[in-house]
């Protein structure tokens, strides 16, 4: 399989640069996984496409102003460092530019020292390993210096950052929301689940890999950058109830996906644990729980549109995506939203 099997035109104006007053009011295209069946609604409408018995799984992790925009400390030099991993309490993974200057050893300053980083390694693919140091508590000094990490195709100011958070977000970590998530309301959850559906959480930490494209033209070439992920007991305990009574598992976004996807036996059982994920879901994957799915659109090319044809075709998506630019849909993570079943 080619890259390019799964390119499609876009034009630029689609991409959306700004989240709807409304988070429910956005766009719904619903699309039939066997038959490529297409229908518009508005996301509220989703409601209508659940049905009691049925479990609705959300990632809830939390997006972390994890954009640190410093100096560096011998040259005054400019340096943004993107925070994507924490490997122990003062060390992470990190995006850093520009990369050529900060090698192992280099350190950079942030908030007139209020906070330090110091290269400690360098990583094969380009990454750095930064261990910080500082005075109080980290979580604080980087509510004070860092920013929303916004992809790099929104160029909009983001007015309030609450809005790049699902409302159930809950446990810190992420370096990118799971956008899918972004279209619920508190008040429409809570129709959803006096409907009779389950909701469970799972909880996994959006890292690179929502920011790096496929380079190889061979799909298989390519690797899956690995990201922290937990399962209670509690979670995996009414979704397997749920596939017993014969109800669907419908996951809200390519993240929770790759959890429940990732912690599955053959048998689709799902095992509560923590670990590390670098699932890579494609075309000729075999799900194992996965029923059906929520999601937005997603980057031409990319490996989320590589999961979405897993699960319907990669000619019914694309001929899906297709649609959804002759009918002006709004693309990427504050766009409009997609439900697969």
């Amino acid at each position: 399989m080619k890259k390019s099997d799964f390119y499609y035109d876009l034009p630029e104006e689609l991409i959306a640069q700004d989240p709807l007053t409304d988070r429910a009011s956005s766009r719904l295209m619903v699309l039939d996984k066997l038959s490529g069946s297409i229908e518009h609604r508005t996301f509220r409408d989703i409601t209508g496409y659940l049905k009691k018995g049925d479990c609705l799984v959300c990632n809830d992790t939390k997006v972390i102003p994890a954009r640190l925009l410093g100096t560096k400390k011998d040259t005054g030099g400019a340096v943004e460092i993107l925070l994507l991993k924490r490997l122990s309490a003062d060390s992470w993974e990190c995006l850093v530019r520009p990369g050529k200057k900060m090698r192992r050893g280099a350190e950079v300053e942030f908030g007139d020292g209020l906070l330090t980083g110091k290269v400690t390694d360098q990583k094969d693919d380009g990454n750095r390993i930064v261990e910080f140091s500082y005075d109080g508590i980290f979580e604080e000094i980087l509510d004070k210096l860092g920013t929303m990490p916004l992809p790099p195709y929104i160029t909009h100011k983001l007015a309030d950052p609450s809005r790049y958070q699902t409302v159930y977000a809950k446990y810190d970590g992420s370096a990118a929301a799971p956008t899918a998530g972004l279209h619920f309301t508190p008040e429409l959850l809570k129709e959803i689940q006096d409907m009779g559906v389950h909701i469970a959480y799972v909880t996994l930490h959006v890292g690179l890999g929502t920011f790096r494209p496929v380079k190889e033209d061979d799909i298989l070439d390519h690797k899956m950058h690995s990201e922290w992920y937990e399962v209670t007991k509690e979670t995996a305990d009414i979704i397997n109830e749920t596939k017993k009574s014969g109800g669907r598992i419908i996951c809200v976004g390519t993240t929770s996906t790759r959890t429940i996807e990732s912690v599955a036996d053959d048998n689709g059982v799902v095992r509560p644990g923590t670990g590390e994920t670098d699932i890579f879901i494609y075309p000729g994957y075999r799900f194992k729980v996965l029923d059906a799915l929520i999601t937005n659109f997603h980057l031409p090319e990319s490996t989320l549109v590589m999961l979405v044809s897993a699960l319907a075709g990669r000619e019914n998506v694309l001929n899906a995506y297709r649609c959804a630019v002759e009918e002006r849909y709004r693309f990427f993570s504050f766009g409009d939203a997609m439900f697969i079943h």
